[in-house]
C-alpha cells in the first residue's frame, strides 16, 4: 500500500510575546462601564455563567476538552471570558474583558500579533487592501490563535468602547490660501462632478488641463477640519489598540448591558477614494452628552478598538495583495 502525504508549508503571522508586567490589564475597559468595578465585575461573570456560548470563530473544533476555553454570550454588548480547562472542567479563571459585535468590517492581512499568552490577551496588526494600518484587541484569540496565516486575506468585524465620545469641534478650520493647491482642489471638484461623480482613469492629466473660468475660483478655500475622518492607533506596544478617532454617525441604536443603557453608533472613521470605507460601531453608556449625538454628525472618541474573525464570515481563503 502506498501513502501520499502532501507537506502544506503554513506560516504564521510574526509574533510579538509580552510579560505580565507589559501587559496593561483591562481596568480602564471595565471602568467605562462601572465605578464599582471589584463588585459589578465577579456579578456580571457569575451571572454570565448561566446563559453562556462558546464562540468557534476559526475553529471548527473547539470543545470543553481544550486546554483553554471561551466563554461569550449572544448579545451586542457582552463579557467574554477565558478559562483554562482540565478533564473537560473548568481549573481556574484566566481573562475577562468587555466586548461588542459588529456588523462592519474589512478584509484585512494579520501582519503581525503581539501577544500575553498568560492572560490570552492578544492586538493584532492588521494590514487592509489598500495598504492602511489598524491595531485591534482580538476578541477571539483564544479559540483562534494557532490558525491564523500569514499571507491570508481576513474578513475582520471591527468594533470599539468609547473612553470619551463627543461631537467634533465645527470651529476647527484652516484656509488654504496656496494658488496651486487651490487650483488642484478646484479641479479635482470639477471634473469629478462633470464625470458624473465618478473619478476619470486620465484624472491627473484633466487636472494639469484645467484652467480657472472666474476669479472667484481661485479664492482661498476654507476646510473644516471637524468634518474630516481620521484614525490614529497608540504609540505604546501591546497598546496600540487605544485610538483616536473622528469620523461621522451613520447609525444610531439602544441596547443594554447588565441593565445599563448603551448607545451604538455606527461611524465611519476612513473614507478614501478607491478604498473600502473604515466603519466600526462604538459603543457609548447612554448618558446626556452621548444622548444629544445624532446620525449625520461628526464625533470625535477616544476608544478601545476590538476585532473578530469568524470562520462563517469568510469566503474561501485567498492570498492578500
Amino acid at each position: 500500500m502506498t501513502i501520499n502525504y502532501q507537506y502544506k508549508n503554513i506560516q504564521s503571522p510574526t509574533k510579538i510575546t509580552l510579560t505580565d508586567e507589559q501587559s496593561a490589564g483591562h481596568a480602564d475597559h471595565w471602568s467605562i462601564l462601572t465605578d464599582d468595578m471589584s463588585h459589578d465585575v465577579p456579578e456580571w461573570l457569575q451571572k454570565m455563567i448561566e446563559k453562556a456560548a462558546m464562540p468557534k470563530g476559526l475553529n471548527s473544533n473547539v470543545s470543553a476538552q481544550d486546554s483553554c476555553l471561551l466563554l461569550s454570550e449572544d448579545q451586542p454588548c457582552h463579557i467574554n471570558q477565558v478559562l483554562a480547562m482540565k478533564d473537560g472542567k473548568p481549573e481556574c479563571f484566566i481573562n475577562a474583558y468587555p466586548c461588542i459585535d459588529s456588523p462592519y468590517g474589512l478584509n484585512c492581512k494579520i501582519e503581525r500579533i503581539i501577544a500575553n499568552d498568560n492572560s490570552h490577551d492578544a492586538v493584532l496588526r492588521l494590514r487592509t487592501a489598500d495598504g492602511s494600518i489598524i491595531y485591534a484587541f482580538d476578541q477571539l484569540y483564544t479559540p483562534n490563535r494557532h490558525l491564523y496565516q500569514r499571507d491570508i486575506s481576513y474578513f475582520v468585524n471591527l468594533s470599539a468602547w468609547a473612553h470619551e465620545i463627543k461631537l467634533s469641534d465645527q470651529h476647527e478650520v484652516i484656509m488654504v490660501e496656496d494658488q496651486e493647491a487651490i487650483r488642484y482642489h478646484r479641479a479635482f471638484n470639477d471634473i469629478v462632478a462633470a464625470n458624473d461623480g465618478k473619478i476619470p482613469d486620465d484624472l491627473q492629466e484633466q487636472i494639469k488641463e484645467w484652467k480657472p473660468e472666474t476669479k472667484e475660483q481661485m479664492a482661498p478655500v476654507e476646510i473644516n477640519l471637524g468634518h474630516m475622518c481620521a484614525y490614529l492607533f497608540g504609540d505604546t506596544l501591546g497598546q496600540e489598540d487605544e485610538a483616536w478617532c473622528q469620523g461621522q454617525v451613520l447609525g444610531k441604536q439602544e441596547t443594554e448591558f447588565n441593565g445599563q443603557s448603551i448607545i451604538l453608533f455606527d461611524v465611519v472613521i476612513l473614507r478614501e477614494q478607491d478604498a473600502d470605507p473604515f466603519v466600526i460601531r462604538i459603543g457609548a453608556l447612554n448618558m446626556p452628552e452621548t444622548a444629544t449625538i445624532n446620525v449625520q454628525d461628526y464625533v470625535q472618541a477616544n476608544v478601545w478598538l476590538q476585532a473578530a474573525i469568524y470562520k462563517e464570515n469568510q469566503q474561501k481563503p485567498s492570498k492578500a495583495n
